[in-house]
């Protein structure tokens, strides 16, 4: 059985059914209509009409049972289990009856098929300069820093946000289109290999990594692994790919030597064109490249290092120093992510993620900010540290006790040990623990803040994007703040 693959209302169908149909390995079963796809989704609720429909198989989870509403929605081609459709295959006639026009292809497996069709529709674009971008922490950071800076001479095609994963980055690269010129890709994992399969969809021939450090060290077991892991990102190079790797990092080596390609080395100091002028506080960091002066409107030193790393890049693609200062200073904050708002406090909202590293970051950096009306730390859980968990959070809590803050807030449910631990430290700021996430501990961590703190006070928001930490900011700033 076949359907026609052409295109509909004058536009032509990401893939074609040949294509589809090579890259998965798949059968197409049921469906007579033409085949077109110009999106594709794994959330039934987001699609569209004319979408790929992919569900996805969890631990508690089956996407199958929502292929209906899907169907009801609009998409024209969608992807089954084999297993699925031969366990009860009625279903899926079921639903062809009422909907004839809808192409059905059978698989092996609907995410490796996802991520082999992404690979296909990637492979239409052999002039994109394909760059990825992985690390323990600041991924999201330097890919946008990276992206303002590129766009100043390309155009660029990027992954929303930190749709970074063993399905994001595959949804994502859908988003390409013939007039981009530069693909930058975040790739990020939560379990062995998931950069290895990502990386076989990008392909990329840059890559940049931004650290190594215990990020999921709960899943992986050790910095080593971890390492490894991330070094997948260079899997495709043969020989004429190009890695950045921070040269202060102490897994560089490590890294080097699994590069089969090039290697670019950057840190503050390496590259004597790149230098630092000014640490100017919340207001970022004021850098020089080949003379030209620039703002990077990100505070802390954790961000000027992840803007080295863009600057790298940029400058081995060949941009100015005049295109790349004025990509740093159109650069905008993104939300949660070392975002200052101003209220009757100066708060610095910096919860879209958090581990160890970016977390003893983020609290090395308040500390060194001068404030005569005083300083403060909300902290929130930092998840998916298995067993590592109460140890690291009892670093947390020493880092933050000795951070010359007046008051510190600790909320969540691992948080406790961060709060036993700086009260066994007979430190001198006062100490505040909340249990969980709920709404309600949201308000009365940031009543504390209020009740506590002078007005100007700077206050840090830091934890995982999990424990929804911009509940407590609302409360904290009410509703005076802004950029």
């Amino acid at each position: 059985m076949s359907g026609t693959s052409g295109k509909t209302e004058n536009k032509q169908s990401l893939l074609s059914l040949e294509n589809v149909l090579s890259a998965t390995g798949g059968v197409h079963v049921l469906g007579d209509g033409e085949f077109f796809f110009d999106s594709v989704q794994t959330d039934s609720r987001l699609v569209t009409k004319n979408s790929l429909f992919v569900p996805l198989i969890g631990e508690n989870q089956d996407g199958h049972k929502f292929i209906p509403q899907a169907v009801a929605a609009g998409v024209s081609v969608v992807f089954i289990a084999f297993d699925n459709f031969e366990k009860d295959s009625d279903y899926f006639v079921d639903i062809h009856s009422k909907n004839p026009a809808v192409i059905f292809i059978a698989v092996q497996n609907t995410l490796t098929a996802l991520q082999k069709t992404a690979a296909a529709y990637v492979d239409k674009f052999p002039s994109l300069i394909k760059i990825g971008v992985t690390g323990s922490s600041g991924k999201t950071t330097t890919k946008e820093i990276a992206a303002a800076i590129l766009s100043q001479k390309y155009s660029v095609v990027t992954n929303r946000g930190n749709f970074n994963s063993e399905t994001g980055l595959p949804l994502s690269v859908f988003a390409i289109r013939k007039e981009h010129q530069v693909g930058i890709f975040e790739m990020g994992m939560n379990r062995v290999n998931e950069i290895g399969e990502i990386a076989s969809v990008l392909k990329p021939r840059f890559a940049v990594i931004t650290n190594i450090g215990t990020a999921h060290i709960g899943i992986l077991g050790s910095r080593e692994n971890i390492a490894a892991e991330k070094s997948k990102i260079f899997d495709y190079f043969q020989g004429i790919g190009t890695a950045f790797i921070p040269a202060g990092d102490d897994f560089a080596s490590f890294l080097k030597e699994r590069v089969d390609g090039n290697v670019v080395l950057y840190g503050e100091g390496v590259d004597a064109d790149v230098q630092l002028v000014k640490d100017k506080g919340l207001e970022g960091t004021e850098i020089s490249v080949c003379g030209k002066k620039a703002l990077i409107p990100l505070p802390g030193k954790y961000n000027f290092l992840d803007a080295l790393a863009a600057v790298e890049l940029a400058k081995f693609l060949g941009l100015s120093a005049e295109e790349i200062c004025s990509g740093l200073n159109n650069l905008k904050p993104m939300f949660g992510r070392s975002q200052v708002l101003h209220g009757r406090y100066t708060v610095v909202q910096d919860c879209y993620n958090a581990n160890p590293d970016s977390m003893e970051r983020a609290i090395e950096f308040i500390s060194s900010v001068p404030c005569p009306q005083g300083k403060c730390l909300v902290l929130g859980d930092m998840l998916e540290l298995g067993e590592a968990s109460a140890s690291e959070h009892r670093k947390t809590g020493l880092l933050a006790a000795g951070a010359g803050c007046s008051l510190v807030v600790f909320t969540g449910d691992e948080m406790q040990n961060a709060y036993n631990a700086a009260l066994e430290s007979h430190c001198k700021c006062e100490l505040a623990y909340f249990a969980g996430k709920s709404d309600s501990v949201m308000e009365q961590a940031a009543e504390k803040v209020c009740s506590s703190m002078g007005e100007g006070a700077v206050v840090l928001v830091k934890g995982s994007r999990g424990m929804g930490l911009e509940r407590a900011v609302a409360h904290i700033l009410g509703e005076n703040s802004h950029d």
